[in-house]
């Protein structure tokens, strides 16, 4: 499919993601597009606006939709009927749904609109241009969209998407492991700031072998232990299959619930 750049975007509901996609659009960028802000969140509207010249608040959200080529709605799932109310959106208006946990007919019955409507997943990385961002379905305005922001992964229907907002759901895990190992160090003596630091290093920099897509996450693990050393013990040991299969079965249980009519998902 051939994309299309645009040139105006709009966003209503400017939160951290709204808030990380301008500023990946925007930072260090040679001729940036026009973006258009709902006065939703307002000090963080004001904030960007100031930061970056094309970035313009506007008085309201018939103001962004009426603005813009393509309008990203970003506001808090269980807001949605609030802020969409009496909304108009032209067909040729292309909408980019953020909002976690609801389908693309839902949204379509808010706004009352023959307008294309695309699902995405951004995560806060957009503002590096570092996020690989799902999408649902494959349009060529939301897929350049998301190229410039690190890149696009479109999935042929919702129920794929539904399992990337799921895997997407494990992300705080990461950080609460983290910080159980920092305060497992700390329990053995070490200062804060100092396992603070050093765990900080150490996954930075086994994350960036991640980059090197020519091994497998398997491979990856492989490589990174040695036979009977330490980290094959911990992996062995602590996440066996026991573990594994706990991890999968709450995945489930996740899946089943964004599944469900009107559920909220990760964020």
């Amino acid at each position: 499919m051939t994309r299309t750049t645009v040139g105006r975007i709009g966003i209503i509901g400017v939160g951290e993601i709204g808030r990380a996609v301008v500023s990946g659009l925007c930072d260090g960028v040679g001729t940036p597009p026009e973006v258009f802000l709902s006065p939703r969140g307002e000090r963080t509207a004001a904030e960007l606006s100031a930061c970056y010249e094309g970035v313009q608040v506007c008085a309201d959200n018939q103001e962004v939709v009426d603005r813009s080529e393509a309008v990203i709605i970003a506001v808090r799932a269980q807001d949605r009927y609030e802020a969409l109310a009496g909304l108009r959106v032209d067909d040729d208006r292309t909408v980019i749904n953020v909002m976690s946990g609801v389908a693309n007919d839902d949204l379509r019955q808010v706004l009352a609109t023959d307008a294309a409507l695309v699902r995405a997943i951004p995560l806060p990385s957009v503002r590096e241009r570092r996020c690989v961002t799902v999408t649902f379905p494959s349009h060529p305005v939301a897929d350049a969209l998301f190229e410039q922001l690190g890149g696009t992964q479109p999935v042929a229907d919702e129920a794929a998407f539904d399992v990337f907002s799921a895997l997407t759901g494990t992300l705080t895990t990461h950080y609460a492991y983290l910080a159980t190992l920092k305060s497992w160090a700390v329990g053995h003596g070490i200062a804060a700031d100092a396992a603070d630091r050093y765990l900080r290093g150490l996954f930075q920099g086994v994350g960036r072998a991640l980059e090197d897509e020519t091994r497998s996450l398997h491979r990856l693990a492989a490589d990174h232990e040695t036979p009977n050393g330490s980290n094959e013990r911990i992996r062995t040991t602590w996440f066996g299959p026991a573990n594994s299969e706990a991890l999968g079965k709450a995945l489930d249980d996740l899946l089943a619930h964004l599944r469900q009519p009107g559920a909220e998902g990760p964020s």
